[in-house]
């Protein structure tokens, strides 16, 4: 007899890593919905969800007949304080594993947080000391923290129900999604290209200790990757991995690359930080004459850059990068070099006719 292909729910799949995730699943044979307020149409073999996690009944409504196998959870939402991160991230999460409470063949659910599991909130980022390279078994940091919250609810639903759990923790994911809230590359890109059209200097915006320190990143594809794999490998089961590239690199290094793809100058490192969001205060009508003289796709610039989250991954007062060691001993041995991640992103934004 034909065994059924697996049945996921990717909640977030207008998303970075959902997108990239509910692509993979697809092409891997699995029955796919991807689930968002706007699901994206275009993605292949995905079926469409659009749902609100913040409406219980809604979502229950929504997901009538939908039996999931495996449930995957790569959506958040910011708020003004991390106590509201809390509230509003974990009511999301309570609300979906409570939508599929009925569904009798739930085998998993994955969870996508991130490095802040290690180093703290954006309120509390590395105020009770961090250590690098971060591995899994390194205890929670005090404080509030939607990532722990999100967690532990994940954990109470695991045990009541009797279905095994993944979390995956990355960092700084490296993909295309523009519109997305935490997106480096195409922030980048963006900065890259109105430095060129303006004659501005591309200088690296973060401080002087990320200038310089060890640093890794995660190709979202590599990301969809691993969650796949642990999802349906069993010695992988209740467990939480880190997941970055393989590589390791200092900004440095990294700018310089993205200046020679731009075929631009790297300015000299001004010994401070420069934030983008200062930087860019002009960027709006700067953006639009862009569009207009090369013939982009229009939208606003902070639609595809958002400053604020790669001044806060530049600006960190520690040194952050993963260790690798578990996931690899389990079998997970992908590897990306992470300026090649760079330039994928930038030859689709340019394909997609985003950048210049």
């Amino acid at each position: 007899m034909t065994q059924k292909p697996p049945i996921a729910l990717v909640a977030g799949a207008s998303g970075i890593t959902g997108s990239y995730l509910a692509e993979h699943l697809a092409s891997l044979g699995w029955t796919v919905h991807g689930l968002a307020r706007k699901p994206p149409a275009h993605l292949p073999g995905v079926q469409p969800l659009a749902a609100d996690l913040l409406d219980p009944a809604g979502l229950k409504s929504k997901l009538n007949g939908i039996q999931p196998t495996h449930v995957f959870i790569t959506t958040w939402l910011r708020q003004s304080s991390e106590a509201e991160n809390c509230r509003v991230n974990g009511e999301m999460v309570e609300n979906l594993l409570t939508a599929v409470s009925d569904a009798p063949d739930l085998q998993g659910v994955s969870l996508v947080t991130g490095g802040k599991h290690y180093f703290g909130s954006f309120d509390e980022m590395g105020k009770y000391g961090v250590t690098s390279p971060f591995r899994e078994e390194q205890p929670r940091k005090e404080g509030l923290n939607f990532y722990y919250t999100q967690e532990d609810i994940l954990f109470r639903h695991a045990q009541q129900r009797g279905f095994f759990w993944n979390v995956h923790r990355p960092v700084t994911i490296i993909g295309f999604a523009p519109g997305n809230a935490m997106n480096m590359a195409t922030t980048l890109a963006t900065y890259a290209t109105i430095c060129k059209e303006t004659g501005r200097p591309f200088v690296f915006p973060g401080n002087p200790l990320q200038h310089r320190a060890v640093y890794d990143v995660v190709d979202a594809r590599l990301l969809a990757r691993q969650i796949a794999w642990a999802a349906v490998t069993p010695q992988a089961k209740n467990q939480a991995f880190n997941v970055a590239n393989g590589d390791l690199f200092r900004w440095d290094w990294m700018w310089q690359q993205i200046a020679d793809y731009f075929q631009l100058e790297v300015a000299p490192y001004p010994g401070h930080a420069t934030p983008l969001v200062e930087q860019m205060k002009d960027a709006g009508p700067i953006w639009e004459s862009i569009v207009e003289k090369h013939g982009l796709k229009t939208c606003k610039v902070e639609e595809i850059a958002p400053w604020w989250h790669t001044d806060a991954d530049l600006s960190r007062p520690f040194e952050s990068f993963m260790d690798l060691s578990k996931s690899r001993n389990l079998g997970f041995t992908d590897f990306k070099k992470s300026n090649t991640a760079f330039f994928d992103v930038f030859d689709r934004l340019r394909s997609e006719k985003i950048i210049p």
